[in-house]
């Protein structure tokens, strides 16, 4: 495999920072081309520091200076703002872009990547969630290729491969999160710190709290449906509380092909960068002269309201898994700064799902306006809760 050359679009978050020692791990085969931050400039400076990518970029622009002072004695270029994310992601001096950023922010950038008929590795969910019929059509036109990098979809995506027949059925396991076998009666007295302890996984706090919902399971059928054109009928929602079977798809003879591993999201995102070679990985091999047990049973679809809201969002279409994306995103951030209780986060999600204006196809512009929309719907039903 020739060496390949990895921008990773939130290089300072969770995934971004596994995908660094992956390139580490693997010095000879991947190189940083470039690296990207929100607002984490010091962190940003001592990745540069240590990568010497070809560029960074900081969105925050008033973090800009301490960045280009920190790298002004080292040939990195330093960019800043939105837009340069979009400009970087679509260079030509990259084979991978790594599509780490969290929320929204991550569609302009990864639709720019494969309008540019990039390779990009998806680890952020929203961008098929908001705008999948975009993402979809692009893909279509032959203009860029994802391989997904969440661990169920990594998963399906190692399943199907070599498979010349269509899967009938699609298995996404959860682990159910730190409150699956909590009552649902005291999701009020549920804290941020409570909601933050992940049993398996080690993770952002968004996607930690999605878990906790179950709502990252709803954003990931919705992702499903994008990644491999199968209709919601048949992506099925398994909590599996250890986290060993990863996914598992259904053929139509009856067999069923699962992916196991050890919770390691590092697993995912290397197999994305060696795509199709397969690079080794130490100590992420299961034991299995050690006694296990697997658990698999149906998620309480009543107890985690999320999960269902993004069945219907699917179901629905046109802009209204957007307008739940988005009453999420302000939700989860609300609870994060705990503003309201755990419980709220449904009910808002609901009631911006019922009152925001429904289209049945949007382009990029009616993206960005639901989303707009549905921020501020949601803002104005939190004020309530708040006073």
């Amino acid at each position: 495999m020739e060496k390949r050359r990895i921008t990773i679009l939130g290089s300072t978050g969770s995934i971004g920072i596994q995908t660094l020692e992956i390139i580490k791990r693997h010095a000879g085969l991947f190189e940083a081309e470039v690296l990207t931050a929100h607002r984490n400039a010091a962190l940003l400076i001592e990745q540069a520091l240590a990568f010497q990518p070809n560029a960074v970029v900081i969105a925050d622009e008033s973090k800009y200076r301490d960045v280009s002072e920190a790298l002004a004695a080292y040939p990195v270029k330093v960019y800043a703002g939105e837009a340069a994310l979009a400009e970087v992601a679509a260079w030509n001096t990259a084979d991978i872009v790594v599509s780490a950023l969290v929320g929204f922010a991550g569609l302009r950038p990864t639709l720019a990547a494969l309008r540019a008929g990039k390779t990009v590795a998806l680890a952020n969910k929203e961008t098929l969630v908001t705008a999948g019929a975009l993402i979809a059509d692009v893909v279509a036109k032959q203009k860029g290729t994802v391989i997904p990098v969440d661990s169920e979809h990594s998963a399906i995506f190692q399943c199907l491969a070599g498979e010349h027949d269509e899967a009938v059925a699609l298995y996404l396991t959860a682990s159910g999160g730190p409150f699956l076998n909590t009552a649902a009666a005291e999701f009020a007295n549920i804290t941020k710190a409570q909601a933050l302890k992940h049993p398996n996984w080690n993770m952002g706090a968004k996607v930690t709290i999605d878990s906790a919902t179950m709502m990252n399971k709803g954003l990931e059928v919705i992702e499903a449906h994008w990644l491999f054109g199968i209709s919601a009928d048949k992506i099925k929602v398994v909590v599996h509380p250890q986290s060993i079977v990863h996914s598992m798809v259904q053929f139509i003879d009856g067999s069923v092909k699962a992916q196991l591993s050890l919770p390691d999201m590092k697993l995912p995102i290397q197999y994305a960068l060696g795509f199709p070679q397969r690079l080794p990985l130490p100590d992420a091999a299961l034991d299995f002269s050690t006694a296990m047990t697997l658990e698999f049973f149906p998620p309480d679809m009543q107890k985690f309201r999320c999960l269902p809201l993004a069945y219907e969002a699917l179901q629905r279409g046109g802009n209204i898994p957007c307008a739940m994306n988005a009453a999420n995103e302000a939700a989860v951030a609300a609870f994060l700064a705990e503003k309201i209780t755990f419980p709220h986060i449904p009910d808002i999600v609901e009631t911006v799902m019922q009152q925001i204006h429904y289209t049945a196809e949007p382009d990029f512009e009616t993206i960005e306006q639901t989303h707009t929309e549905a921020l501020q719907i949601a803002s104005k039903n939190m004020e309530k809760i708040w006073r």
